[in-house]
């Protein structure tokens, strides 16, 4: 059956790496989602899958705790899913992918048009052909080799193709609110075909800084909010140290800062001859497996509320929490799903299969913790050029992927039946 699956997946190569081409051609940044989304739901359609295609805006949605888009408006931004059902007795699986992307910053450092779907020595290049379109097109590789084998399984195997990822999991959300959870979950973001059992969380904060204002001509009568601010990230940097020392995780061993606090954005000051009396600042927080969002908020609030400067006492900074959050997530590295996916790659690859912590925010903590559908993520992107100029995947790594991903799905969800031998040779032929 390997064999037979590798086959298949050199067969489908052109016609897959055509339908990932029209992909990576459809700008899908937030809120344009959609032309991409029904782009899926045919190609779901043509494999003989129903599907099921959905504008979020349930009420338990849009007020769910863990909702954290910047908008409510999801009508050119549909999900789409699609079920594989199983005969029954064995254990179903989500493949969850997204189809957002970020925008492509400035053009002029790209060397190929950010949504061509260009191709050169191997390599597909545009905004989101790592992260994650090329993911995407392994489930539906998985999906489809599934069909057309006429594989019967006993689990049954879920897709999701989800929207607002990048924003903190929107799309997901609404899958697993719809009743679209399993067993466990793949989710093939780009890890340089590493498996990832940890994920990290991460928030978005905004820190106020005030000061005094005074004119520039006698600034020692004011207090610059730009020199607190800098008393502030001195305290950030402390911060992060401490919080890092206490990881002792061995899937962290290999990343230099696990749960980095990234300060993203400063802004302040009115009048170049003005002392500023406000400074904003604004960043990212990790939050590693073993914690909440709110036991990281109260640290990094209490932190911020207890800095040793006499100013700052009186004066402490102001802490809000907004936009985009990612919930952490882990599946126990002994998992039977990561058993699985393990072997398969050793037999597809030849080689033993690296286990690391995610350095990111996946959907995987949602699925986790709120879905009940512990994850593993896995997938052939390219993750030092997920989010720069010239995103490109390595088209082999694909299909090395998708053949790994669907005889491990067909292992963990059972196989009740197959064509004979004599029957797949003949389909291949």
């Amino acid at each position: 059956m390997q064999e037979t699956i590798q086959k298949w997946m050199i067969r489908k190569k052109p016609e897959a790496i055509s339908f990932l081409q029209e992909m990576v051609r459809k700008n899908s940044e937030q809120g344009n989602e959609k032309e991409v989304q029904l782009l899926v739901a045919k190609k779901l359609e043509e494999m003989g899958c129903e599907v099921d295609l959905w504008h979020p805006d349930e009420e338990e949605f849009l007020n769910h705790p863990y909702f954290c888009a910047t908008r409510t408006d999801f009508s050119n931004s549909p999900n789409v899913a699609a079920v594989i059902k199983g005969t029954g007795g064995g254990r179903s699986v989500v493949l969850n992918g997204h189809v957002d992307v970020v925008p492509p910053g400035d053009i002029k450092q790209w060397e190929h048009d950010p949504y061509s779907g260009s191709i050169q020595d191997g390599k597909l290049y545009g905004r989101g052909a790592t992260d994650m379109k090329g993911g995407n097109l392994c489930l539906l590789l998985a999906m489809e080799c599934i069909k057309d084998l006429k594989l019967e399984l006993k689990g049954d195997v879920i897709f999701h193709s989800v929207m607002e990822e990048e924003s903190g999991g929107a799309g997901t959300l609404a899958a697993i609110l719809r009743g679209y959870t399993a067993d466990a979950a793949i989710i093939p973001e780009p890890t340089n075909m590493k498996i990832f059992p940890t994920q990290q969380g991460s928030m978005w904060f905004r820190i106020h800084v005030f000061g005094r204002s005074a004119h520039g001509g006698t600034r020692y009568e004011g207090v610059s909010a730009f020199e607190k601010a800098i008393v502030v990230i001195q305290e950030i940097q402390q911060l992060e140290k401490t919080r890092n020392e206490r990881i002792t995780n061995p899937l962290y061993e290999k990343i230099p800062i696990p749960v980095p606090i990234n300060l993203g954005k400063i802004s302040g000051g009115d009048w170049p001859s003005s002392v500023p009396d406000c400074i904003v600042i604004e960043g990212r927080i990790g939050v590693a497996p073993d914690e909440t969002l709110e036991q990281v908020k109260k640290e990094f609030e209490d932190r911020m509320s207890s800095i040793q400067d006499e100013w700052l006492t009186g004066h402490p900074p102001r802490v809000e929490w907004f936009g985009a959050q990612w919930l952490p997530g882990a599946i126990d590295t002994e998992h039977e799903l990561m058993q699985l996916l393990k072997k398969r790659f050793r037999d597809i690859s030849g080689n033993e299969p690296v286990i690391e912590a995610s350095p990111w925010g996946t959907d995987g903590g949602l699925l986790t913790a709120v879905g009940q559908t512990p994850s593993i993520v896995f997938g052939p992107g390219v993750t030092s050029v997920a989010h720069y100029p010239d995103e490109y995947i390595e088209l082999d790594k694909i299909f090395e992927a998708a053949a790994m991903i669907t005889l491990t799905v067909m292992d963990w969800c059972g196989v009740a039946s197959q064509p004979q031998q004599k029957e797949l040779l003949e389909k291949e032929k």
